[in-house]
């Protein structure tokens, strides 16, 4: 692994912010740092970057142990959430800032800030400063600029964050592109699942300070590890008894969750295969979503949601409709196990990612 973190512990006063926190990442990847606020990711990319120490544990860049190595001399680039920019810099200053102070030949900072303008897209700007920039061109600067000096691994701390959101679509499906055509091994702070889903090779789940899952995207989505990772990609329901749902008697007493997609609705005039495993419910609100309609639904008490095809009979709020849940997830000693609907035999599992 090119980046490794090896029983990383880090406490701020009271507030233990990273526990025991290990994991890899190959290089040439593209990982993100995906959890709630306060669940320790920012403060594991501060770590690498050499912003904050660790107490305890290894960090290596290339098989090098950092921990005492100061920030500049990592050879790390560091795109920051807000920009960061020298507003009375132009842009090709902005960019040339490292290459500046690392007193490099002037004919070489020309060449090289010339090069990442193109790669940018933003060639004939460079006269510009930041105040006549739009908050994807701030960005793309910021990102320049920290490729300007050639670093050996790119740190982002919520690159997206400040731009609205046509903008941010946009600007992730570039990022991606770019860092994947250098090549360059990089690590995102987020908080936005579908961001790390889209954009990343690979998601490291952290939460209260601990790694709960590291894995691709899919994987993630399919194979939950913990209750907590379960619960936090994707949409879920929770269910505080998983014995209570037809079909699930083997499961009494048993927490989990369920996902619109575990879950097939039926009209009420609609014949249906498996109708004895099937629940009565009521549609308590209707959202368009492009390619379907999202449900909330009232379940004996439980909330759901489930997504509908646009083809099928039009649903309203108030409609009566039957519920055929055909998977939950069961948690049990901190693991996460896929239950199937006993009357369903052997059906096929389908899964797709809800946005």
């Amino acid at each position: 692994m090119y980046v490794n973190l090896e029983h990383i512990n880090k406490t701020f006063g009271n507030f233990q912010a990273s526990r025991d926190v290990s994991f890899g990442i190959r290089q040439g990847a593209l990982a993100a740092l995906l959890g709630p606020s306060g669940s320790g990711k920012t403060t594991i990319l501060r770590l690498i970057a050499g912003l904050e120490y660790p107490d305890s544990g290894d960090i290596r860049i290339d098989g090098l142990r950092v921990n005492d190595v100061e920030p500049a001399r990592r050879g790390i680039g560091f795109v920051f959430q807000n920009y960061a920019l020298f507003r009375y810099m132009t842009v090709f200053d902005n960019i040339a800032f490292g290459l500046t102070v690392k007193k490099e030949k002037p004919e070489q900072i020309r060449e090289r800030v010339r090069e990442l303008l193109e790669l940018i897209g933003m060639a004939g700007l460079e006269k510009r400063y930041p105040a006549q920039l739009s908050g994807g061109q701030k960005q793309r600067v910021a990102f320049a600029r920290a490729l300007a000096p050639n670093p050996r691994l790119l740190l982002l701390d919520e690159p997206f964050a400040a731009i609205d959101a046509k903008v941010r679509q946009e600007l992730r499906v570039w990022l991606r592109d770019m860092i994947r055509r250098l090549g360059i091994t990089s690590i995102f702070v987020t908080h936005d699942q579908d961001e790390a889903i889209e954009v990343a090779d690979e998601i490291i789940i952290t939460n209260h300070g601990r790694v709960e899952q590291i894995g691709a995207p899919l994987s993630l989505y399919q194979s939950p590890a913990t209750p907590f990772v379960a619960r936090f990609i994707g949409i879920s329901a929770p269910l505080a008894d998983i014995g209570v749902l037809k079909g699930f008697d083997g499961a009494s007493g048993v927490s989990g969750a369920v996902r619109p997609e575990f879950l097939k609705i039926y009209t009420r005039e609609e014949d249906l295969q498996y109708r004895e495993a099937a629940e009565d419910a009521l549609v308590r609100s209707v959202a368009f979503r492009g390619d379907s309609l999202e449900l909330g639904l009232d379940l004996r008490g439980l909330e759901l949601s489930a997504r509908y095809p646009l083809a099928k009979t039009p649903l309203s709020e108030g409609d009566a409709v039957r519920v055929l849940i055909r998977y939950v997830y069961a948690f049990e000693d901190g693991t996460v196990r896929l239950l199937q609907n006993e009357a369903c035999g052997a059906a096929s599992q389908e899964y797709f990612y809800s946005i």
